[in-house]
């Protein structure tokens, strides 16, 4: 397994060599992509992310502090285990309302903490401040993780929530991108597992 991790640690998260482009999505919409219903295969089988109320709102929380600004980060678990449970923000180095890009020196120190606590990223996530959640060609093209769950949350609408902080008013959507292809999965949202 540590080679792996060492062979993944040469291609590491998007963002530490490229840019994602937020407003491509408005032009492809959802229909635009192939979709699948599945991935075959484990750990793919079920196109579903189970996540906590509690992950799920501080990914929602991260993204409407950010806005204007695209909000990125992720969320660790337990090697092999796909379940998402260490909420870790990342700073939007490019600090810009289409596209984000995590710091070279960060993505380096996250991926060493990775490591060393036998994690995996189970969840990327960031934000879309103008457009729909829905993968942008630039963020398909950088999704270099087929194990992880992408999720992207909509703050395009911010009058949705009228200050109740509801973090159910702000579109939460996630995909697999596998080799370009998007599979947009259910999302489950629980107390704790």
């Amino acid at each position: 397994m540590r080679l792996q991790r060492t062979a993944r640690q040469a291609s590491p998260l998007p963002g530490g060599q490229g840019h994602f482009r937020s407003d491509e999505s408005a032009a492809l919409g959802p229909g635009s992509l192939p979709r699948t219903q599945a991935l075959a295969g484990p750990p793919y089988a079920v196109a579903m992310l189970t996540i906590t109320q509690a992950l799920h709102d501080q990914i929602v929380a991260h993204a409407r502090a950010d806005h204007p600004d695209e909000a990125c980060g992720v969320v660790a678990g337990p090697e092999g285990s796909d379940r998402p449970e260490r909420f870790i923000p990342m700073l939007n180095a490019a600090r810009s309302p289409t596209f984000y890009e995590f710091d070279s020196g960060d993505l380096l120190k996250l991926y060493r903490e990775l490591d060393d606590r036998d994690e995996e990223p189970v969840v990327i996530y960031h934000s879309h401040t103008a457009t729909e959640a829905y993968p942008s060609r630039t963020d398909i093209s950088y999704a270099n993780e087929p194990g992880a769950h992408y999720v992207l949350v909509s703050t395009a609408d911010t009058d949705t929530d009228t200050d109740t902080g509801d973090a159910s008013c702000f579109p939460f959507r996630s995909f697999r991108i596998v080799d370009g292809v998007v599979t947009e999965e259910d999302v489950r949202v629980v107390e704790a597992y």
